[in-house]
């Protein structure tokens, strides 16, 4: 098995750190600096050293995960591995902290407290920022993810860091409920080939990768990997015509010319298809381009420099299903140094994302082509109060392409009186910026116009308040628990025209709060066997404002969510030859629409035949023959799938 192998240092070392509309504009295009931690073999450590390991998105400094003031969890190279995921959503499900969602062959909709949206009244997932080695893939065309399109080769992920609650200060509008910040390896931890082929009853993938190196200074790799996705299922049991293929390929090329400098160049390019019942399938494409220099100065200050293009295409006018384009050019500064006791990061950095839309008869947006600029400048201030006390300070002001500067403040406190033991607690103020799809939409049913977006729509609105705890009272036991109480202003909802009945439109009527628990521990049962467990709680309440047409009712407009998750994992060492895996989930039922509540189970057994040849056969949803994980949406299948993995 590959081992995780995790860099260390400075935060700034190395950035590897509608129902109807959005059938037709799902696509994905924000910033992820992480930084570049020691070499450290994860599949040997304790849990004490696991919490050890060094993360950023919580400050934009590196720190422990175990010290971090949120409630984060790190999905580590060899976690992800051991799990037998092949796509970027089945590894999410690693996170407890997430809450994921199968809604067809290769959508899913994949959220954090909440919020996960309701396609019957056109609500979607939209308060969740994603960045893939600083390159941000939410849409700017309605803020969500379009998962169908993101992939990264699973052996090349060095962690992914999952931060449940606002993170607006540090990243920015529409980091409302939570980040993810997916960091690869350097291309010197990927030297020499490798093969991984697989193939089962509901996919098959094949991916090649070959790292290399140019003298001392300078490592790189390319790799290419497709992946097929087979149809699922009506609730009817029939295929429901939904398989999906893209092949992609990219690279990657670091260069250290000094021990103070490195300058990281990388892409990615994709062409693939969704089919769709009863429909010529939608043709997806895209690629990007990301270049970022790093400097350390003998202060111990550190600068980054990052600069990146992205385009996403998604389909063609062809049986009313629109053409959408997306181009996106970011670049983004940041420099950290320490004064005193203050740690002080600042930083800023512009967007530019111009879109351009083929209308089509019952879906248009006026106009159909626009330039989205977004501005902002941040500090935040992490002051050292004594050896176990940090108080964190920070703002961005941002200025978002519909509406004037917003302001996002967030105060954080983080106690470590050691012996396995923190505490922290937060207030933060976070926004979903409005959207082409709030502003400038226009859905017809027939020749009747029905839907227009909101002339004066403005951003939605979040306080939160959260509190937390780490505890490790053994060796063998690590533990976390957060609480959180949310509170929304301004949501989106769905209004009469000021005259009164058609069209409907966007408006921001609607107010209310969410809280719950989150809990994770890990137990070390013997050398060879560790058990992890979670749960979470969350209750929602919401309420239309005055003058409000009420449309939708306040549990379907703004999600549809599990008021319960937990899960329950295995993980061992069976020899040295042998790994053993298993994870079961529970989700409770979706309220309105109702949906019912899942119990599954997913497993892996890996057989290292040589040091350099692997196999391992892997199940999905193995207990049923196929169930329903969200409204709206497809049968999942059990599955079955064996991998062959050769190194050279």
């Amino acid at each position: 098995m590959e081992r995780k192998r995790v860099t260390g240092g400075g935060a700034l070392r190395n950035g590897s750190g509608a129902g109807l509309l959005a059938t037709s504009l799902i696509l994905a295009s924000g910033p992820a600096w992480a930084g570049v931690p020691q070499s450290i073999d994860l599949s040997a450590l304790s849990l004490e050293e696991l919490g050890g390991i060094q993360v950023t998105s919580v400050s934009k400094r590196a720190e422990p995960a175990s010290e971090a003031p949120s409630a984060i969890y790190v999905i580590t190279h060899d976690e992800i591995i051991r799990s037998g995921a092949a796509t970027l959503p089945e590894i999410l499900r690693l996170a407890p902290n997430l809450q994921v969602a199968q809604t067809s062959a290769n959508r899913y909709v994949v959220t954090a407290r909440g919020m996960n949206g309701n396609p019957a009244v056109q609500s979607f997932a939209n308060k969740l920022l994603v960045l893939i080695d600083g390159r941000s893939v939410y849409t700017p065309i309605f803020s969500g993810v379009s998962w169908d399109v993101q992939d990264v080769l699973p052996q090349d992920i060095d962690r992914i860091e999952v931060i449940s609650g606002p993170g607006a200060t540090l990243w920015g509008a529409n980091a409302v409920n939570g980040v993810i910040n997916i960091t690869t390896r350097p291309a010197s931890q990927t030297q020499g080939g490798f093969v991984e082929a697989s193939a089962g009853d509901q996919q098959r993938s094949l991916s090649v990768r070959y790292g290399g190196a140019m003298g001392e200074n300078v490592a790189y790799r390319v790799y290419a990997r497709t992946v097929f996705q087979a149809d699922t299922h009506t609730l009817a049991g029939t295929s429901a015509h939904d398989h999906a293929s893209k092949p992609q390929a990219g690279f990657r090329l670091d260069w250290t010319p000094n021990i103070a400098d490195s300058l990281t160049i990388q892409g990615d390019a994709y062409d693939g298809y969704n089919a769709q019942a009863g429909a010529p399938a939608v043709p997806v494409s895209g690629g990007n381009v990301l270049a970022r220099w790093n400097r350390t100065f003998a202060s111990g200050a550190a600068l980054q420099v990052q600069t990146y293009y992205d385009r996403a295409a998604r389909g063609a006018e062809v049986n009313g299903v629109a053409s959408l384009t997306v181009e996106t050019y970011d670049f983004d500064l940041q420099h950290s140094f320490v004064l005193g006791r203050h740690e002080l990061v600042w930083g800023g950095g512009l967007r530019n994302s111009r879109y351009r839309i083929e209308n089509t008869a019952s879906l248009q947006f006026a106009p159909t082509s626009r330039s989205l600029r977004l501005g902002n400048l941040f500090v935040q201030d992490s002051i050292t109060l004594n050896p176990d006390l940090r108080l964190i300070v920070g703002m961005k002001v941002e200025d978002d392409p519909y509406v004037s500067a917003v302001l996002l403040p967030n105060l954080r406190l983080s106690w470590n009186p050691g012996q396995g033991v923190s505490y922290w607690g937060a207030i933060s103020r976070a926004v979903r910026s409005p959207t082409p799809l709030d502003r400038d939409v226009r859905e017809f049913l027939g020749p009747t116009l029905f839907l227009v977006g909101g002339p004066r729509f403005q951003t939605e609105k979040l306080t939160a308040y959260e509190v937390g705890t780490r505890l490790q009272p053994t060796s063998r036991i690590a533990l976390s628990v957060s609480a959180f109480y949310n509170r929304y202003d301004d949501l989106r909802s769905i209004e009469l025209a000021p005259t009164g009945g058609l069209p409907l439109q966007w408006g921001n009527l609607m107010t209310g709060r969410t809280q719950g628990i989150e809990a994770w521990g890990d137990f070390q049962v013997t050398p060879w066997w560790r058990l992890s467990a979670a749960a979470n709680v969350l209750d929602e309440k919401f309420r239309f404002k005055s003058g409000s047409a009420q449309l939708g009712g306040t549990r379907r407009q703004p999600g549809n969510d599990p008021k319960y998750q937990a899960s329950l994992k295995s993980a061992m060492n069976l020899g040295p030859a042998f790994t053993l895996d298993a994870a079961l989930r529970y989700v409770s039922a979706l309220p309105d629409p109702r949906s019912p509540a899942y119990v599954e189970l997913n497993g892996r057994f890996g057989w290292s035949l040589t040091e350099k040849v692997q196999l391992s056969v892997s199940g999905r949803n193995l207990l049923h023959d196929r169930h329903r994980e969200y409204v709206q949406a497809s049968a999942i299948p059990r599955s079955v799938f064996a991998t062959l993995q050769w190194r050279f």
